[in-house]
């Protein structure tokens, strides 16, 4: 019939013939199904819709007969469950409810993975649908014993809907489900029923469910894992995300029986924790809780431990995380010291520098801290190697104040007022811990970036350690180990120097170490060597003697010492490629020339003034100016010094040069050179006169070599 009305109209007479005549159409039974068959797939939606009705109605009108019929109309129902129309969609469930209720259960195989496809409408309505069709199959299929494990996921899959409504509906249904189970199995129940004590640690939020539901589950649930276990790494993100939220609601009602399932489940969370879908994380590391809650420790950390031992990936350090967040408190604890243990291992801890798998270490301390408390003072150092292991790897400032944050809270637990306590606590044996392969480090080596750790962030508490410090320092920071890793080990040097009182001299002991300090450590790395690591190593060795010179830590008794030793190479360094190099180094020389420099002999005058000379030609003013003045400290020695009179010629010389740098564009080193020169005429008054009136006319700025005549002519009246 080509008319649409005509077809809507005849489907509408069977349907009143079905209502009105009932069990008398049991004859006319197969010509009923030949109708629906064809109609169910009618151009025409409400065709398709009414005909839906029409075999709910069939099903109810022949209940004893429809079965034979009812396998003819699984096929064009299911070819219509994803029509368009989401009102013909909810009509085919509905519909298809009825046939396999009325019918032959053993279609329910060919309709579930349809239904299951529906759980995952756009609509509400239609997954409302869904869930009223498996709550009743549940509750009154005939054979749903058999079935139960294919129909369960399908309802609970309903829990997490994300309207209210038909999670109420499908909490509703498996409640009624529960309690039927239980009176048609009460016998097996009975003990269960009568000795059942509820769980003392119970996850927060969650109300547990009734016995029927839970052995519901407990029973059916190896069955059910492997195929939820497959669709939680499926390729499809809506599969996975329903898969792993039906994960953690069927380990909700398993209980303790998730114990027997333990391998297949780790297997699949430490994919899961992988997924790019955060949503798939979430729940899985709520499901991973639930194993620490309900699976003895003895069990859960052995397996996932035993993981450890093979290649430890960030998924099994995070499902560890959540599985100590879920246990409690008094089961941990006999198993603290293992954790411990198992945690601070270098194959562990050390095992990657990638940012997610240290903040899923760090995760895993915060998780012991927040459930052990005080049990954690047993396992304070191998957390102490953990956190700083974490801290050491380059990343964000963010993972930095974590880490800061997670040691205040196990300084907290054990009643210590700050982290810097821990240090205090435990700094003896990080130290020893870090440095037992000093002698094989190089820049690679993840114990140089732990050393700097424990030397910059344990403040005060590193000047308690100066033996260990020291040796490693001096193990290290030889010429012929990596040169990478000995710029590194002086910066952290220079930074400590910097604030010496606060860090390696907080208990006034550093200057007992000095002299293995200058001879050992400094002095050998001064030495001139070829390229640009070897330029900065000399930089930072340049500024660590500036360092110590600065803070007043090298006494002029001190710099007595080792001035022979040093000089040379402080002074060669002001020919370095680094601005700051040369600038720290003027500085140097100036300081050894107050202490020193009347006990200079010739030779070591002349040395020292050519090379400062030269910096006054610097392209950094910084640097000129301090060569200025340290040439002013340089006549300064040389007036008292026994060696005045063979150095006139040199004088005469440093006259010529420092006038000239009278021109200088700098107005501030014209004032300084002229500070020098005026230091400088107390020497040879009447040759510098000479010199000035030679040059005088060629001066731009001839005003400063008249202040020069004048100052000159005022100290022979004074005398």
């Amino acid at each position: 019939e080509p008319s649409e009305e005509l077809r809507l109209g005849l489907v509408r007479l069977l349907s009143l013939l079905l209502q009105r005549c009932g069990a008398s159409m049991a004859p006319y039974l197969g010509d009923i199904a030949r109708v629906l068959q064809a109609t169910l797939l009618d151009h025409y939606a409400e065709v398709r819709r009414e005909s839906c009705g029409c075999a709910v109605a069939c099903a109810r009108a022949v209940p004893e007969h429809f079965h034979m019929q009812s396998e003819s109309l699984i096929k064009p129902l299911m070819q219509t469950i994803s029509h368009q129309h989401y009102r013909v969609r909810v009509d085919v469930i509905q519909a298809t409810g009825a046939v396999i209720q009325f019918g032959n259960g053993k279609s329910v195989d060919d309709v579930l993975s349809h239904l299951a496809q529906r759980l995952f409408d756009e609509i509400p309505k239609v997954r409302h649908a869904v869930t009223t069709v498996i709550g009743e199959w549940l509750l009154h299929l005939r054979d749903r014993y058999s079935y139960f494990h294919k129909l369960i996921p399908l309802l609970l899959g309903s829990f997490t809907d994300e309207i209210p409504e038909n999670t109420k509906l499908a909490w509703t249904y498996w409640e009624k489900i529960g309690l039927q189970w239980e009176k048609e199995n009460e016998e097996d129940l009975k003990d269960k029923m009568d000795f059942s004590v509820s769980p003392s640690h119970y996850p927060k939020g969650e109300t547990r469910p009734g016995l029927g539901c839970r052995e519901l589950v407990s029973r059916n649930l190896s069955k059910i894992l492997p195929g939820l276990c497959h669709d939680i790494t499926d390729w499809v993100e809506s599969t996975r995300i329903k898969a792993s939220q039906l994960l953690y609601t069927l380990l909700l009602h398993a209980e303790d029986h998730i114990t027997q399932h333990m391998e297949l489940l780790l297997r699949t969370l430490y994919q899961a924790c992988l997924d790019e879908e955060s949503e798939v994380v979430k729940n899985s590391v709520k499901a991973a809780e639930l194993i620490g809650t309900f699976v003895s420790p003895k069990v859960s950390l052995k397996l996932i431990t035993s993981a450890f031992g093979q290649t430890p990936k960030a998924s099994c350090v995070m499902v560890l995380a959540a599985v100590i967040r879920g246990s409690p408190k008094e089961i941990l604890q006999p198993h603290v010291t293992q954790l411990g243990n198992t945690l601070s291992q270098a194959g562990v801890c050390q095992r990657s520098e990638e940012v997610f798998y240290m903040e899923q270490l760090l995760y895993c301390v915060q998780a012991l801290i927040e459930v052990c408390q005080e049990d954690c003072k047993e396992i304070s150092l191998q957390l102490m190697k953990v956190l700083v292991t974490v801290m050491a790897i380059p990343s964000s400032q963010d993972l930095k104040e974590k880490v800061e944050k997670t040691m205040s809270s196990l300084a907290e637990v054990q009643q210590l007022e700050s982290f810097h306590c821990l240090y205090k606590q435990h700094i003896i044996q990080l130290m020893e811990w870090v440095s037992v392969s000093c002698e094989g480090w190089s820049c690679y080596s993840p114990e140089v970036l732990q050393f700097e750790v424990i030397a910059t962030q344990s403040g005060p508490v590193i000047g308690e350690a100066l033996d260990d410090f020291i040796l490693v320092l001096k193990t290290c920071l030889q010429p012929d180990r990596d040169p990478q890793m000995r710029l590194k080990l002086f910066t952290i040097l220079s930074q400590l120097l910097q604030k010496a009182s606060e860090t390696i001299n907080s208990q006034g002991l550093f200057p007992s170490y000095l002299e293995t300090v200058i001879k050992d450590i400094l002095a050998p790395n001064l030495q001139w060597h070829a390229g640009r690591t070897a330029a900065a190593i000399r930089a930072t060795a340049v500024l660590c003697l500036w360092a110590l010179i600065h803070c007043e830590m090298l006494s002029p008794k001190e710099i007595l010492k080792v001035k022979d030793e040093l000089m040379p190479q402080i002074i060669a360094s002001m020919d370095e490629d680094s601005k700051i190099t040369r600038l720290m180094a003027c500085r140097i020389v100036d300081v050894f020339l107050k202490v020193c420099g009347r006990q200079f002999d010739a030779d070591k005058f002349k040395s020292t003034y050519t090379e400062v000379l030269k910096r006054l030609d610097d392209a950094s003013c910084d640097v000129r100016l301090a060569a200025a003045h340290t040439l002013a400290n340089w006549f300064k020695c040389l007036k008292d010094s026994d060696v005045k009179s063979s150095m006139e010629g040199h004088v005469e010389f440093l006259y010529q040069e420092l006038l000239i740098h009278l021109d200088d564009p700098d107005e501030n080193l014209q004032k300084a050179v002229l500070e020098v020169l005026k230091e400088g005429s107390v020497l040879y008054p009447d040759v510098l006169v000479r010199e000035i009136e030679g040059v005088v006319h060629k001066h731009q700025t001839p005003v400063y070599c008249n202040q020069l005549l004048h100052h000159i002519q005022s100290a022979k009246e004074s005398a």
